[in-house]
Order: structure tokens, then C-alpha cells, then sequence
């Protein structure tokens, strides 16, 4: 049985708790579950939430996660197994820092970035694997859905499918409408920092960086959702895979857009809103984008607003037994179902679960070697048993031919 400290009570952090919950109460991993954030009324409501559901009691507690002296106070106060952090990128390194010293496990869902920078990669954290296996610890990074499930994808078709793979498309859709003039289904923040830097991708042994949204493709998605175009992008996963993946030549990062969002997001580029500098205004510093964010809808909010589904998955073409062959593997997930179950929409259940799930891999003793490692390194097949059972289900499909 393993004492878990989750950090972050945004709409991710909320899906973890009830995920726990769910497995603590089949007498299962988790026998003690606290949630700290900065907010601690945030966290009550959601320990709320978990004791009507579930009937399990959460632990709640307010903590600085940029504040290391504060995290190992209350580390040490919990005395937890492992920390889940489902905080900002930013806070990542201060979350390493304290686990190392206080000797505890460390699992998160997205990598490190400085803020005052839009740039997305693993250098900072892949900096601490000596630490943490000098000190017998596990790091586990980028247990999300993309990075994440897309990692443990594609380590599934090459121990299941492929001999070698050639070309990795991972493209995400999200096909659900929320009724708002413009929002974002995560942090906004992340979420424009993210979209509206340079695309790239990995072509024949080196980067290749493009224009932000300026190549896109169509693509058919299954199960109803039809067609839509997708937009390439860089993400960090596509860090990892490069290296892990035999025989990569080229990989790819699309995700769907809708044109109001497009249009939107164009305007305030135009008039300076996505700035991540900071801009004085009436003798004070301000970052644009910080700004933005206050004033957009809290992407907890948009739950009982969104309708319709995800699909997100791996498009891999390699040889198999010396033919060429090519797969899809996916996962669709409905928001109206995600909502209904844990009161989150499917953007953060979709998050969370693979959160969890890692979590329990490491805190089971199933995914634990001391060191950092990303979510291809590790065995895929009980995580994605974990991953249908805990409410994504997944199938990979032959396309070869087809696509």
C-alpha cells in the first residue's frame, strides 16, 4: 500500500484524486491520498467531491510549489511514498529538488519549462538522473496523455507490432465544443505558449523547425468524428521517442484546431496578448499572457459545457517480418462521459488517469528503477492493462495501405 502526495488541484489534479480514490476504494495501491496546492479551498472542494462519490477520505494542504523549503516541510509532514505533480511545467525543478532531498519518488505529466522562455524540452530535468539514481529514486516524466499514453503507444507497437519503425505521426483531436467565444481546455497559459511557437520535427537525424500553425494536413478520425485538419507542432514526447524508438526517421506532432479558435488566438498575437515578456503598465510589470489567462474562462468551468470527443493516438509506419506495415493506435474519449464521472471534462481526464496510472506503477514497485526516465522506457503492457480498465480504453488497428 503506497501513501501518495499529489501537488496541483487544477482540473488534472481533480481527475488524479478521484482516480486514486477509485482504486483505493476496490482495497487497492493508495491507502492515504493528500492534495496540496497553493489554494487550499481548491483542494477541500475537491476532497468534497472524492467523500461523495467514493466515500474515501482525502488528506488536504496548502504548499508553494515554487517554494522548496515549504514542499520538504510538508513532505516530511506526510511522509508520502511518492509525489504526483500535476502542478505548472515551471514548478517542476523545485518539486525534483525537494523529493531528492526528502527521498521520495517523483512522477509528473509535463516537462520542465522557464518562464520566461517557450521552450519545451527534457535537458533540465534529464540533468538529475544521476541524483536520483545515486539516490535510488524514481523519476517518472511526462505521464499525461500526449506526452505519456502516446509514449507507452508506441513502445506497445514495437514490442507487439513493428520491428522497426520508420515514421511516428501523433496527432490529437479534440471534436468537443464548448459554446465559448474562446477559451482553452487546459491551462491557458501552457496552452498558448505552447501553440504559438515554432512547429518542428525530427526528419532523418536532425530538427527541423517551421513557422508556428503554418503546415497542416487531413486526416480521418475514427469512430464518427470524421475529418479535420491538423496542424503540426513541436512536443516534448517527440524529445524522447527519437531517441528510444528503433529505426526513426521521421517524427511528427499534429493537433486539431477549430477556425474560431484560430482566428482568435491571430487577433490577440496581433495586439500583443501572447507576449510571455513582460510589458510596464502604470508603473507595474506585467506579462501579457499572464494577463490573458485571468481573463479567459477556467478551463475547470468549461465540464458541463463541453460536448462531443478526443481521439488521440500514433500513426506508425515501419517493417514487420520484413514488410512494410503500418498502425494506428488510439484512444477516444467522450467529454459528457468524462463529466459525469468525475466532473471533468475529457482534456483533463484524459490527463489525469495516465497520471494516475503512473503513479501506481511506480508506487506498486511495477515501473521503479532509480533514475529519470520517460514512459517508453519502461514495459508497456500492464500500464495500458491499467489504461482500459481505469476508463481509456485503447485498440490499435492495421492501416497499412489505408493511409
Amino acid at each position: 500500500m503506497a501513501n501518495i502526495l499529489i501537488i496541483g488541484a487544477g482540473g488534472v489534479g481533480s481527475v488524479v484524486v478521484h482516480k486514486c480514490a477509485q482504486v483505493a476504494r476496490e482495497g487497492g495501491t493508495f491507502d492515504k491520498i493528500t492534495l496540496a496546492s497553493r489554494t487550499v479551498a481548491r483542494c477541500d472542494a475537491i476532497a468534497k467531491s472524492v467523500k461523495a462519490r467514493y466515500g474515501i477520505d482525502i488528506a488536504t494542504a496548502q504548499v508553494d510549489a515554487d517554494n522548496v523549503p515549504e514542499l520538504c516541510a510538508l513532505i516530511r509532514s506526510i511522509k508520502p511514498d511518492l509525489v504526483c505533480n500535476v502542478a505548472l511545467p515551471y514548478q517542476d525543478l523545485h518539486i525534483m529538488d525537494a523529493c531528492l532531498e526528502c527521498g521520495v519518488h517523483y512522477v509528473d505529466t509535463a516537462n520542465y519549462e522557464p518562464l520566461d522562455t517557450a521552450k519545451f524540452e527534457y535537458s533540465w530535468q534529464w540533468a538529475y538522473a544521476d541524483r536520483f539514481r545515486e539516490a535510488g529514486l524514481t523519476a517518472l516524466l511526462g505521464s499525461g496523455f500526449d506526452p505519456g499514453v502516446t509514449n507507452v503507444f508506441a513502445a506497445w507497437v514495437m514490442k507487439h507490432e513493428l520491428d522497426e519503425v520508420h515514421v511516428l505521426d501523433i496527432i490529437d483531436c479534440n471534436a468537443g465544443d464548448h459554446g465559448q467565444p474562446f477559451a482553452t481546455n487546459f491551462n491557458p497559459e501552457i496552452n498558448i505558449r505552447e501553440v504559438t511557437a515554432p512547429g518542428r520535427y525530427w526528419e532523418r537525424g536532425e530538427w527541423v523547425e517551421t513557422d508556428p500553425l503554418s503546415w497542416s494536413m487531413n486526416f480521418d478520425f475514427p469512430q464518427g468524428i470524421g475529418g479535420k485538419k491538423c496542424f503540426l507542432m513541436y512536443h516534448e514526447e517527440l524529445e524522447s521517442l527519437v531517441k528510444n524508438l528503433k529505426g526513426i526517421r521521421r517524427a511528427r506532432f499534429w493537433m486539431t484546431f477549430s477556425d474560431n479558435y484560430l482566428n482568435h488566438l491571430k487577433v490577440l498575437g496581433n495586439v500583443g496578448m501572447t507576449r510571455i515578456d513582460p510589458v510596464n503598465f502604470q508603473g507595474q510589470d506585467i506579462v501579457p499572457i499572464q494577463f490573458l489567462a485571468k481573463l479567459l474562462p477556467d478551463p475547470a468551468s468549461l465540464g458541463p459545457l463541453t460536448k462531443g470527443k478526443t481521439c488521440i493516438g500514433d500513426l506508425m509506419r515501419g517493417v514487420s517480418g520484413g514488410k512494410e506495415k503500418t498502425v494506428y493506435i488510439y484512444n477516444i474519449c467522450d467529454h459528457e462521459e468524462c463529466y459525469a464521472e468525475v466532473g471533468s471534462q475529457a482534456i483533463s481526464y484524459t490527463t489525469g488517469v495516465p497520471a494516475m496510472i503512473g503513479s501506481k506503477m511506480v508506487a506498486e514497485g511495477t515501473w521503479r528503477k532509480p533514475g529519470v526516465w520517460n514512459m517508453e522506457q519502461f514495459d508497456p503492457d500492464p500500464f495500458l492493462k491499467d489504461l482500459g480498465k481505469y476508463g481509456l480504453p485503447w485498440q490499435c488497428v492495421d492501416v497499412t495501405g489505408k493511409v
